[in-house]
């Protein structure tokens, strides 16, 4: 079974708004219910648990209420200190429900274009690895620098990528991985969801990425998403 792990626990306002981004109205709905839409509507998600602030749970549940397949919605998750933290605890809320073939499909709430054609490209390139992850390609000349700011590498941009949300892992080895993680004191220190899955030494592959699958992060990403949605 996939299960889907959907990360809404973010309180960041540096977009000049005074609520989390993931819960800021467009087109007269908030950014996060055009992911859960998604998810929910895909026939091969199972079930869906949702990281969220507790003072934010009422509005999702109102959402739920009028959305298809809503019963697939199993429960929320609370945030954590970190993403990483927070993506920890949803996998212990979901662990007791899940068996050992199920994989888990993580995404962000500030991603809200996902499409669900993407999810099914990640299904079938799952099956001969423990891990997906879509990845887009660098268009700019990647350097390495040192701590001073001077140039000390170039690198080859043909394999340097840019990972994206959503990533399906095999649950149960991304759990350890995770807890591998936890007690080699690093976790608070993971930037990206497949940072422990590929420190562990977890098989992951890549799919093409899809540029319309932006992360809302910045107030031009917001206007960007903004005029997609009202044109």
């Amino acid at each position: 079974m996939l299960r889907a792990l959907l990360l809404s626990g973010g309180k960041g306002t540096r977009l000049g708004e005074d609520i989390p981004k993931q819960y800021i109205k467009v087109n007269g709905r908030m950014i996060i219910e055009y992911s859960m839409e998604t998810l929910l509507s895909c026939n091969e998600i199972d079930s869906l648990t949702i990281v969220a602030d507790p003072e934010w749970r009422d509005e999702i549940l109102k959402v739920l209420e009028g959305m298809k397949c809503s019963e697939k919605f199993q429960g929320f998750a609370d945030p954590g200190e970190t993403r990483q933290l927070s993506i920890y605890n949803g996998l212990l809320i979901m662990k007791d429900n899940v068996f050992g073939s199920d994989a888990v499909l993580i995404h962000d709430a500030a991603r809200p274009r996902l499409k669900a054609n993407m999810i099914k490209e990640m299904i079938k390139a799952f099956t001969d690895s423990e891990g997906v992850m879509p990845v887009i390609p660098m268009k700019d000349t990647v350097y390495v620098v040192d701590d001073s700011g001077k140039l000390k590498s170039l690198l080859e941009r043909k394999n340097v990528v840019a990972g994206q949300a959503p990533e399906l892992f095999l649950f149960s080895e991304y759990l350890k991985a995770n807890e591998k993680m936890i007690k080699a004191g690093r976790m608070e220190s993971i930037n990206g969801s497949t940072e422990p899955a590929f420190l562990s030494g977890m098989d992951i592959t890549t799919i093409p990425g899809d540029e319309d699958n932006f992360k809302i992060t910045t107030k031009e990403d917001l206007e960007r998403f903004r005029g997609l949605m009202e044109n």
